[in-house]
């Protein structure tokens, strides 16, 4: 099989590209939604007094707020957390509440907190995009196989944010933190092939793109199936901790991105620029 992924690698460089483009297309139409730390907004955690359902309670407070912004984000027993999409006094939100529930904890942001905040994630992931860049072209000092390693970090972010976009994850610091861990994990299985393939002179370029491959794929496929039994955990026994379940979708499509960035157009790219360069035992 590896042979033939070899011998047809401009096909593997082109399916990771539709990939990415259809993904572009998914973020562009569907839209990316802040969470409250980015766009601001009030959080409130309340033990409830009353006997409500959740949309019961999203129409109590919405009514009384008199906003369309507000959500349940989630509802375990007597204890509900609820999300506001503007910022509103705590006082007043106490009044509101009134004898429906207690507040546990009360927090709200200004849209200027949010704005500095979203400043910072901008210069978080632009920092990381150019550290490991240059970290990169010191490491292998060659221009093409250090573009293919940037490109397909570039690819594998995509894939993430197009996931988030599909399953309506809030950009938030915890799902940054996810993306800026999927920057750090698309380098080293990238770099784990581009230094097999390019470092390594034992047997041929397919002989090695395989072994690569084995280390690398086990490792995706083990981190996938860790994240697959996070998200499911959360979600049928700790729904409350829906910012761990968030993380975990977000790594899931990361790592599946990753696979096809890596082991298909990163492969391809190696493939054709040792190809232009005459190597051996192809």
């Amino acid at each position: 099989m590896i042979e033939k992924m070899m011998k047809n690698y401009k096909l593997l460089i082109v399916i990771p590209v539709i990939v990415t483009i259809i993904m572009l297309g998914v973020i562009l139409t569907n839209g990316l939604e802040q969470g409250v730390e980015l766009k601001g907004g009030s959080i409130a955690n309340l033990e409830l007094t009353k006997n409500m359902s959740s949309t019961e309670l999203k129409n109590t407070l919405s009514n009384k707020l008199n906003s369309s912004s507000v959500d349940v984000l989630s509802k375990v027993d007597s204890k509900v957390s609820v999300e506001i999409g503007n910022e509103v006094n705590e006082t007043v939100f106490t009044d509101v509440v009134g004898d429906t529930g207690k507040i546990i904890s009360y927090s709200s942001i200004g849209p200027v907190l949010s704005a500095e905040a979203m400043v910072q994630i901008y210069w978080a992931i632009a920092f990381a995009f150019i550290f490991m860049s240059i970290t990169v072209f010191i490491i292998f000092r060659e221009f093409v196989p250090s573009i293919a390693i940037i490109l397909a970090a570039v690819s594998d972010i995509v894939v993430a944010i197009g996931g988030m976009s599909i399953f309506h994850i809030d950009l938030s610091i915890a799902s940054v933190g996810a993306i800026l861990m999927l920057i750090g994990y698309s380098v080293d299985s990238d770099i784990l092939l581009t230094t097999r393939l390019l470092r390594r002179k034992e047997g041929t370029v397919s002989q090695r793109a395989l072994n690569a491959m084995k280390t690398g794929i086990t490792m995706s496929f083990a981190a996938i199936v860790a994240m697959a039994v996070l998200y499911i955990v959360t979600i049928v026994l700790i729904p409350e901790a829906s910012t761990l379940s968030d993380i975990a979708i977000v790594l899931i499509f990361g790592l599946l991105g990753d696979i096809t960035a890596t082991w298909l157009m990163n492969l391809g790219i190696i493939r054709w620029y040792l190809g232009d360069k005459g190597a051996d035992n192809l």
